[in-house]
């Protein structure tokens, strides 16, 4: 049974609190992470040239002071400097491959023919780029350090692209994050197999026997990480006397490390346990109950969170402290800008880049026949491609091992230049971008590849219970709790949305988590009872507005109140007439992945972050312009 009711939003809804709580998914908080990064990294760059420019040779000589580990005459010994490229960037690399392992597992890589198109990007935008460097400094001693031109930096391009980009750049950073971390990953093969030291074979075979017993480890499984601290950090040792860049460690150990979204089982199981520990709070059911909830959540997430921070706050600013430093004058920006080196590097990521980002995009798509296309517009892949000539942490990371002296210096000069004048390119375009009519601009930001669908079940206006326009291009799908105070609060900002936008429909479904609201399954079977006779809006209005009071007299009181017929209402809500339908509703949850209430779906995409008023307005004006496209 189906009901219908189109509100502007005033009325009963009068009065009640909207609703800021922030849940969000690794992507977006990967993408925020990086973006505040980015000043830090940018600042510390700053003070790298500030104090090489005061005093150079205190900054060189500070970063070259040794720093030895030694256990039994056996250990590392490594300058500042080397310790911050080769260890700490170890950590960096290791969030990377995390978050490369949470795209393939939960985010837009797990259809793996999504994988092929930001591959293919990446692999054109640094042959571009290498191609260009190699001609400027073809048959020079120079060509070597071709590496240093082929890689984006993650933080400053996303960070960089938060600000000059457009406003519905969620889609083309969610792109571009799956580009730039191809990209680093191929980058850092090549520092492995390319700008690494004199091979050794006894340590490296000692090395996977250390990656064999990890991927023991993880198949039965172990979850004590101390464990693969220590085996990861044997590894990077190995490697390291083996002559190997140690870097690689960080990007394998991170993509072992699977993702999944939280299990409604081990969610049930965790709250018995602490519903245990607050009856009889021992410190072994403290224990118990810990562990249960960490078990409910993805270790993945829980190593991004804990360690992605640090990489974007500390590492990565420590890195270009390090590495940024040099001494400018003008006979040295002269003899620069002179240079091959330079000249390639700027050329490389200015041109290269962009061109080769674009063209490799454009010529899958014509070759797929359509069948791989960018999830957002062309002007969004330009501009995407302009950012990825910011190339930074990597870049630098590769100059270091292919220069020295004043080749070096050329190379920073050259990998600095390039960051602002693409940062620079990329404002233009979508400035340029943002003066063409509107459904044209639209259709050049998002694009028109379909997205990923994350509603298992479809709308049914035969089934569902809908309020708004039945044929509205917009759907708005909420699984919610009648109990929850979350839902409680979200039922002000659906209001104003449905009184902001005519062309919503909006959709709730049951997720009643009986193991935390003890009310929660009555209720909906209340309302469910209350949408036999016509009236299930209306049920649902008073039940969001009373959340403290749903027993069973509360239900029957409503039901009066509505002025139903009481006795029907009795006899079904006895009778468990709704509880098949809200089983339903459950099994739907379950199968899209839901665990939690709130959670909602536009258009059947999952709406991850804030849900504010603002934050839904965005996805839902988003929905509209891929609705027009779609129509026209």
């Amino acid at each position: 049974m189906s009901t219908s009711v189109a509100e502007d939003g005033r009325g009963s809804f009068a009065g009640r609190t909207a609703w800021a709580r922030s849940l969000e998914t690794p992507l977006r908080a990967f993408l925020r992470t990086e973006t505040g990064g980015a000043a830090v990294l940018l600042a510390a760059a700053v003070t790298a040239l500030v104090w090489a420019n005061a005093d150079v040779a205190s900054y060189d000589s500070f970063w070259s002071t040794k720093l030895s580990i030694d256990l039994g005459g056996h250990g590392v010994s490594l300058d500042l400097r080397g310790w911050v490229n080769s260890g700490l960037m170890t950590l960096f690399f290791f969030v990377a491959g995390l978050e490369a392992r949470r795209e393939f597992d939960l985010g837009e890589l797990r259809e793996r023919r999504r994988f092929t198109l930001p591959l293919l990007a990446a692999v054109g935008g640094m042959a571009a780029a290498i191609a260009i460097y190699s001609a400027f400094n073809a048959g020079r001693p120079s060509a070597h350090g071709w590496g240093a031109a082929m890689s984006t930096d993650t933080a400053f391009a996303l960070g960089l692209l938060a600000l000059v980009g457009p406003r519905f750049s969620d889609r083309l950073r969610a792109f571009m994050l799956t580009v730039v971390l191809a990209d680093d990953v191929i980058a850092l093969v090549v520092i492995a197999t390319v700008y690494s030291g004199t091979l050794r074979v006894a340590p490296l075979l000692v090395v996977l026997g250390f990656f064999a017993v990890v991927l023991v480890l993880r198949s039965i499984p172990v979850r004590v990480g101390l464990v693969y601290f220590l085996l990861g950090a044997a590894a990077w040792v190995g490697l390291l006397k083996a002559g190997v860049e140690p870097l690689v460690v960080g990007l394998v150990m991170g993509a072992l490390v699977w993702a999944r979204p939280a299990q409604r089982s081990s969610l049930e199981l965790a709250t018995e346990r602490f519903r245990e520990f607050r009856e009889q709070p021992t410190a072994d059911l403290a224990r118990v109950a810990g562990a249960e909830l960490r078990m409910a959540t993805s270790p993945n997430e829980r190593l991004q969170r804990l360690f992605h921070p640090w990489t974007s706050y500390v590492i990565v600013p420590l890195f270009a402290l390090a590495n940024a430093g040099i001494a400018i004058d003008g006979g040295m920006l002269a003899r620069a800008f002179r240079s091959p080196i330079t000249l390639g590097i700027l050329a490389a990521y200015v041109i290269g880049k962009p061109v080769g980002i674009f063209s490799s995009t454009w010529l899958a798509a014509r070759l797929s026949g359509g069948r791989l296309l960018p999830p957002v517009g062309w002007a969004a892949v330009a501009g995407g491609g302009t950012i990825a000539g910011v190339g930074f942490t990597v870049s630098l990371l590769v100059a270091t091992l292919a220069f020295d002296g004043p080749q070096l210096e050329e190379a920073k000069v050259g990998i600095l230049s390039a960051a602002l004048v693409a940062a620079a390119i990329t404002w233009l375009v979508f400035r340029a971008t943002a003066l063409l009519p509107r459904r044209a601009r639209i259709r050049a930001l998002l694009g028109t590849a379909e997205p990923l669908v994350d509603l298992y079940i479809d709308v049914d206006p035969e089934r569902d219970h809908i309020r708004g326009p039945l044929e509205a291009p917009v759907t708005l799908v909420e699984y919610g709790d009648f109990e929850c105070p979350y839902c409680g609060r979200a039922e002000s900002v659906v209001r104003e949305l449905l009184r902001d936008f005519a062309d919503v429909r909006y959709v709730w479904r049951h997720l009643p988590l009986s193991d935390v609201h003890t009310h929660a399954q009555l209720a909906a079977e209340a309302s469910e009872a209350a949408a036999q006779q016509g009236a299930f809006w209306e049920m649902y209005d008073l039940l969001l507005a009373h959340q403290d009071a749903l027993d069973l007299d509360d239900l029957i009181g409503y039901a009066a109140e509505l002025q139903l017929d009481g006795e029907r209402f009795a006899n079904d809500l006895s009778a468990r007439v709704g509880a098949e339908r809200v089983a339903d509703d459950v099994d739907s949850a379950d199968l899209s992945g839901v665990s939690g209430t709130p959670t909602f779906f536009v258009n059947g995409r999952r709406h991850y972050g804030e849900y504010s008023i603002e934050t839904l307005s965005a996805a839902v004006r988003a929905a509209g312009a891929r609705a027009v496209l779609a129509e026209a």
